[in-house]
C-alpha cells in the first residue's frame, strides 16, 4: 500500500466544514459522532452514515485510550465524500505514536493490540493515513460514495509523513469482510442492565454475531470465576467445536481469579482473528465489571460478617464459651475445619475447641491435632505461636495457622483447614487474620472479665457472713442476690453477731454506690460496728461514732443501717430493740394478724455531723417474724413500675407462720420474678423469727 495525499482545502459552506477541540473524556466519541452526523446532513451524504460513525468512534476511542490528551476533530464534507481527521497532542517517538497497521498486508493478521480498531478503518475507508507533527499526530480517513471514479475523488490526507491503506472503495471487494451494519451491531451490543445475570445472554449474543460474521460452524465461551467450580460454559453457538479441527482460541483479558477463552470453529481468514480478539475484548470489559461488582459484593459481605462476628465475640465474656464460638464462626464459611489452641505461661498449647464441617470426621481431626513430631500439625502450630505470623499446614490437614495475639500477648493459635472446593484466596486470608485478631481480643477480654468476676465474688463473700449462727429459740435466714454485673461488688450487706449481754445483734445495711470504693466503706462499717458493740457500747452511741468515722473519712459515701438487738423476753416472747439510720422500715409478720411496717426512720450515716436514730421496742410472739431488706427489693423495676414497699408487705402477709428460711426464699423469688431484667442493684433479705414453742 502507498500513502495517499492529504485532504485539500475545501471552499464550501461552513456547515460542511467543522472543527472542534474535545477533552480526553469517555463522552468524546459521542460528541465526535454528533459532529460527523451534522456534516453528513449538511452535505447530503446520508448513505455514508454507518461507515462514518463506526470509523469516527474507532479513531476517537483509540485516541482517548492511548493518547490521553485533548483532541482536535476536523470533519470536511463535499459532493462525493467525507474526510475526518482526529489529532492528539501526545509526545513521543514515531514508533510509540503509530497506532495503525503498516502498509504490508501480510501484517494484518499480526496486528498489534492498538491496531485492531484501525483494521476496520483499513477495511471500510476509501483512503486513510497517519500524519506526524511536532505537536503530536493525526489519523484521517476518507469515505467516497460508491461508484465515484478516481478522477472525481478529492485528494484527502495530510501531505507530510502519511502512512495509510490502499485506496479501496467502501463497498469494494478487495477484502471480503463484514459489513458496516454488522460491525455497528457488534460494537453496540450491550448487556441488559435490568437482568439479574446479564452476562450469559450478552456473551451468547456477541458470540452469535461474531460467528455469523466470520462463518464459524460453532463456538464456545468458557469462564472460570475462581470459585472452585472450574471453567464453565458461559455461551455456546452452533455445534461444539471439534478438537480435531483447527480451532481459533482467544484468551479473555480478565484479571484473577477470573480466566477464560473464546473458541471458534472457523476457517482462517483475514478478519477472523482480529474480530475474535475485538469480541473477546468487549466481552472481557463486561466480565471485568462483573468481577469488580462481585468482588465489591463479596467484600461488603465480608465486612458484614466481620461486624457480626466482632459483635458476637464482644458480647461473650465467658472464656470457654468464647473458645467454642470461634470455630463455629469460621466453619464452613471460611474453611473445612477449625481448631483453637491456647498457650499456657510456658508456651505449651492446649486444644480448647475444634469443629469440622463433617461431624463424623471430628474424632479423626482430634487425633491428628494431638499427634506430635517434627512434621505434625502440633509442631506447625507451635511455630506459628512462637514466630507470631501465619504458617502453612501441609499434608492431609492442608490449611494454615494464625497466631492469636492481643495486647502484645500470644494467647495461642487459630488453625483453619482449606475450603472444600478451593484454596483460600487473599480476601479470605485477610478475613481470617481479622477474625483471629478479634478472637484473640475477645479471649483476652473474657479472661480479664473472669478475673474481675473472681475478685469481685471473693470480695463480696468477705463482706457477708459465711453462715448465720444457730441460736436456740431464734431463727435466722438470709437471701442475697448480687447485681446483674457479676464483676461488680455491691454495697448491700447483713450480719448477725453476739452482744456482751447475751443478746444478738442483727445488722442490715446499704452503702451508696458499687465497686471497690463501696466495698471498702462496707468493710469499714462492718468492722467499726463489730468493735463498738463488742466493747459494750449502746446502739445509739455506736451509730454516732460510726457516723463520725464516715464523715471524717469523706469521699461522698453514705450508709443506711437497720440494727436490731434481740433477746429473751417474758415467757416465750422475744424482745427487740430496733434502731433505723435512714434505712427502710422492716416488716413485722404476725403469726395470725397479717403484716405491717414497724420502726421510726432516722438519719443516714456519713452525711451530717449529728444524727437521729430513735429506738423502737418490739415483742415477737412465737411464730412472729421481722423481715429486713435493702432497696434492691423495693426498687426493682418492670418498665416504669417499681416493686415497692406495699407489694413487699402484701407478698409477706401470706407467709405468716412459715419458717425464716421459707419466708426469705419466697420473698426473694417474688422479687426476682417481678421483672425479666437482671437486677440493677443488690438484693438482701434477712428474716428474724421467734422459734420458741
Amino acid at each position: 500500500m502507498s500513502a495517499e495525499a492529504g485532504p485539500a482545502a475545501f471552499d464550501g459552506p461552513d456547515e460542511r466544514v467543522r472543527r472542534v477541540r474535545l477533552p480526553a473524556d469517555r463522552r468524546t466519541p459521542a460528541a465526535a459522532r454528533a459532529l460527523v452526523r451534522s456534516v453528513l446532513a449538511a452535505a447530503r451524504l446520508d448513505d455514508l452514515l454507518n461507515e462514518a460513525l463506526l470509523l469516527t468512534t474507532e479513531l476517537t476511542t483509540n485516541a482517548v485510550e492511548h493518547a490521553r490528551t485533548e483532541l482536535d476533530i476536523e470533519v470536511v464534507g463535499d459532493d462525493v465524500g467525507l474526510t475526518v481527521t482526529v489529532s492528539d497532542f501526545a509526545a513521543g517517538s514515531v514508533d510509540e505514536l503509530t497506532i495503525g497497521v503498516r502498509n504490508d498486508t501480510s501484517e494484518i493478521n499480526e496486528v498489534s493490540e492498538r491496531g485492531r480498531g484501525l483494521l476496520l478503518v483499513d477495511h471500510f475507508a476509501s483512503r486513510w493515513g497517519t500524519t506526524y507533527l511536532p505537536t503530536g499526530k493525526g489519523v484521517w480517513f476518507r469515505l467516497d460514495r460508491a461508484g465515484v471514479a478516481d478522477g472525481q475523488r478529492v485528494a484527502a490526507g495530510p501531505q507530510a509523513g502519511a502512512a495509510g491503506g490502499t485506496p479501496t472503495s467502501a463497498g469494494g471487494a478487495e477484502h471480503a469482510g463484514p459489513s458496516a451494519g454488522a460491525m455497528s451491531e457488534l460494537m453496540q451490543t450491550a448487556p441488559d442492565q435490568y437482568a439479574d445475570d446479564p452476562l450469559p445472554d450478552f456473551a451468547t449474543d456477541l458470540l452469535t454475531r461474531l460467528a455469523e460474521m466470520v462463518g464459524a460452524a460453532g463456538g464456545l465461551v468458557r469462564l472460570d470465576r475462581g470459585d472452585g467450580l472450574g471453567r464453565q460454559v458461559l455461551a455456546r453457538y452452533g455445534r461444539t467445536p471439534r478438537t480435531g479441527n483447527e480451532l481459533l482460541r482467544v484468551p479473555l483479558a480478565v484479571h484473577r481469579p477470573y480466566s477464560g477463552e473464546l473458541e471458534l470453529d472457523a476457517a482462517p481468514s483475514t478478519y477472523a482473528r482480529p474480530l475474535a480478539v475485538l469480541t473477546a475484548e468487549r466481552l472481557s470489559l463486561h466480565l471485568e465489571n462483573d468481577r469488580l461488582r462481585r468482588a465489591d459484593v463479596r467484600r461488603q459481605a465480608w465486612l458484614t460478617f466481620l461486624a457480626e462476628a466482632g459483635e458476637l465475640l464482644a458480647q461473650s465474656l465467658d472464656v470457654e464459651l468464647t473458645m467454642v464460638l470461634i470455630p463455629q464462626l469460621v466453619v464452613p464459611r471460611l474453611g473445612q475445619w477449625c481448631a483453637v489452641h491456647t498457650a499456657d505461661e510456658w508456651g505449651r498449647l492446649r486444644l480448647a475447641a475444634a469443629t469440622h464441617a463433617d461431624e463424623s470426621v471430628l474424632p479423626q481431626l482430634h487425633k491428628v491435632l494431638r499427634e506430635t513430631g517434627t512434621d505434625s500439625v502440633q509442631s506447625r502450630l507451635r511455630e506459628a505461636s512462637r514466630i507470631g505470623s501465619q504458617v502453612p499446614l501441609g499434608g492431609p490437614m492442608e490449611g494454615f495457622a494464625v497466631p492469636l495475639v492481643a495486647r502484645g500477648q500470644r494467647l495461642g493459635t487459630l488453625a483453619v483447614g482449606r475450603h472444600q472446593r478451593h484454596r483460600h484466596d487473599p480476601d479470605e486470608v485477610a478475613v481470617l487474620e481479622d477474625v483471629a485478631r478479634r478472637a484473640a481480643l475477645a479471649i483476652e477480654n473474657a479472661r480479664i472479665h473472669a478475673e474481675r468476676r473472681r475478685v469481685a465474688q471473693t470480695l463480696q463473700r468477705s463482706l457477708l457472713p459465711p453462715v448465720l449462727p444457730v441460736v436456740d429459740g431464734i431463727g435466722f435466714a438470709a437471701e442475697y442476690v448480687p447485681t446483674g454485673d457479676d464483676a461488680e461488688v455491691g454495697g448491700d450487706f447483713y450480719d448477725v453477731l453476739p452482744l456482751p449481754d447475751g443478746r444478738w445483734l442483727v445488722v442490715v445495711g446499704d452503702v451508696s454506690g458499687k465497686g471497690v470504693e463501696a466495698a471498702a466503706v462496707t468493710g469499714l462499717v462492718r468492722d467499726v460496728i463489730r468493735v463498738l458493740v463488742s466493747d459494750g457500747k449502746p446502739l445509739p452511741e455506736a451509730l454516732g461514732r460510726l457516723n463520725n468515722t464516715l464523715v471524717e473519712r469523706g469521699g461522698g459515701r453514705y450508709c443506711t443501717l437497720a440494727l436490731a438487738a434481740v433477746g429473751p423476753g417474758e415467757g416465750d416472747q422475744l424482745d427487740v430493740s430496733l434502731h433505723l439510720a435512714g434505712h427502710d422500715r422492716p416488716v413485722l409478720l404476725r403469726a395470725g394478724d397479717g403484716a405491717a411496717f414497724v420502726g421510726a426512720g432516722g438519719t443516714a450515716l456519713g452525711l451530717l455531723d449529728a444524727i437521729a436514730s430513735p429506738a423502737t421496742e418490739l415483742t415477737l410472739a412465737p411464730g412472729d417474724s421481722l423481715i429486713f431488706y435493702t432497696d434492691g427489693v423495693t426498687e426493682r423495676r418492670r418498665g416504669r413500675e417499681l416493686f415497692g414497699t406495699e407489694r413487699l408487705r402484701e407478698s409477706a402477709a401470706p407467709l405468716a407462720g412459715y419458717s425464716a428460711d421459707v419466708v426469705a426464699a419466697r420473698l426473694r423469688t417474688t422479687a426476682i420474678g417481678f421483672s425479666a431484667e437482671t437486677p440493677r442493684d443488690d438484693i438482701a433479705i434477712l428474716v428474724l423469727r421467734n422459734d420458741r414453742r
